[in-house]
């Protein structure tokens, strides 16, 4: 008879298995020999009484562990026993306070990029005046969303939502300048325009991390 006990813990034994020295009776009859799953080697089990008992000490040489002794507790200590070592703490996502200003400087953002399309699309003149009532707000919320950062993600998050005003500030300036210079805008100058496309992707993603709660990079938030 074979018995396996897989090893990597530690085992607390309160009774006697076999202690060396203790001499048993004739009833015990050697039955067959044990093993532990992932160490060489085997010990032999004693029949007794209906049960069966393995040497701790040859326990312990098989699993390459140790023995002690402590009034009539024995600590059989197995090979690769270690401390579990606790998990490292989650790493703080965005924060509230962050999300709600994220959100709301989007809508703005988004706000802004959809009036600048109309006016495109429709050959309307782009001036400093309606630039600043877009461009204003936004500016505004953005600052607010700065005074809401309070964790590491917050601040991650935050150098894309910059990154994302920045450019929606780029793309209108381009045309403004157009205007001023009274160059020819044709109404489809946004159709497949990069830096536009680049808005729309990091928009998505934005909103991507609102929902999640979590920080997530991205190329067309740079």
């Amino acid at each position: 008879m074979r018995q396996r006990l897989t090893g990597g813990m530690k085992v607390v034994l309160t009774v006697l298995l076999c202690l060396p020295g203790v001499a048993l009776s004739q009833a015990a009859q050697q039955s067959g020999t044990f093993t532990v799953t992932g160490h060489d080697g085997q010990a032999p089990i004693i029949q007794m009484n209906g049960r069966s008992y393995v040497d701790v000490e040859s326990l312990a040489r098989l699993t390459n562990g140790s023995v002690s002794y402590k009034g009539s507790q024995i600590t059989l200590t197995l090979s690769g026993t270690a401390p579990t070592a606790p998990p490292a703490p989650a790493t703080p996502g965005l924060s509230r306070d962050f999300i709600t200003a994220g959100i709301e400087e989007m809508g703005l953002i988004r706000e802004w990029r959809s009036a600048l399309t109309n006016m495109v699309q429709n050959g309307y003149p782009i001036t400093e005046a309606w630039m600043v009532n877009y461009r204003g707000p936004a500016a505004s919320n953005l600052k607010l969303a700065g005074l809401a950062v309070s964790t590491d993600a917050d601040r991650k998050a935050f150098q894309l939502l910059t990154n994302e005003f920045n450019n929606m500030l780029q793309l209108s300036q381009r045309f403004l300048a157009a205007r001023a210079s009274l160059t020819y805008i044709p109404q489809d100058s946004l159709n497949n325009d990069p830096l536009d496309q680049k808005i729309v992707a990091c928009a998505h993603v934005l909103a991507g991390m609102a929902s999640s709660g979590q920080f997530q990079d991205d190329p067309s938030c740079h």
